[in-house]
């Protein structure tokens, strides 16, 4: 699916046109709950592809429907994956059948529409919160201390969707929880992008090989927290 607007201004990293921000901006949210997954590949792998858990389904302004998947620093539409360095999209994936497919699945796209129309709401404040889902993958916020020598991993609990198109990892500031589980919408939680230290998000997998002092896993952390 692609923008229908004319605009000669290219991204430099995906060649795609940039087109108007606020038609691209995401308006609605549908959390992936079926164990769908996206492929990619990188200059690395060959004829190898990998996998990694689709978080959400995101309708965009436009009327364009993509999965999304936390990726390095933010949360990114998978299709706008393509650096060959650190990866390329390469198409959806469905491990129950084994199917690969390149578009949204119908019924995400309708379930997405119908949302939107059903709450159609439109909001001058770009910060205020139009929606806010759990995270249902396992992510994780990597920080850094200013002496680029700890790590620290702390669980996302929601994404929150703002109404400028925005998404923030929320995770928890433990000091001022008040009840238990802490659930989405919570006080106490806290956007991880906006956060001093924060360098990366990483699904659990990543995370416990991390956690478990995994020596590739660190090795990788480490090359990646430590570049410029």
């Amino acid at each position: 699916m692609t923008d229908h607007c004319c605009n000669n201004v290219v991204d430099l990293f995906t060649g795609k046109p940039i087109g108007n921000s606020a038609e691209r901006r995401f308006i609605r949210l549908s959390p992936e709950l079926d164990g769908l997954e996206m492929l990619y590949s990188n200059n690395a792998s060959g004829k190898d592809l990998y996998s990694l858990k689709i978080l959400c389904w995101g309708l965009k302004a436009n009327g364009e429907v993509v999965g999304l998947v936390p990726w390095l620093n933010s949360i990114v539409a998978c299709p706008d994956i393509q650096d060959p360095l650190d990866g390329c999209f390469k198409g959806y994936y469905d491990p129950g059948i084994e199917e690969i497919f390149h578009q949204p699945p119908i019924h995400k796209i309708v379930e997405l529409e119908t949302a939107a129309e059903y709450f159609e709401y439109e909001s001058n404040k770009t910060e205020e919160v139009l929606q806010e889902i759990p995270d249902s993958i396992g992510t994780h916020a990597v920080f850094m201390d200013e002496d680029r020598e700890n790590l620290t991993l702390i669980e996302v609990i929601s994404w929150r969707l703002h109404a400028d198109g925005v998404i923030l990892g929320m995770l928890i500031d433990h000091d001022i929880v008040e009840t238990t589980p802490v659930l989405p919408g919570d006080h106490c939680l806290y956007p991880a992008q906006q956060s001093e230290g924060f360098r990366y998000f990483f699904q659990h997998h990543i995370a416990n090989k991390i956690k478990s002092e995994d020596p590739e896993a660190l090795a990788a952390i480490a090359a990646l927290v430590t570049a410029p």
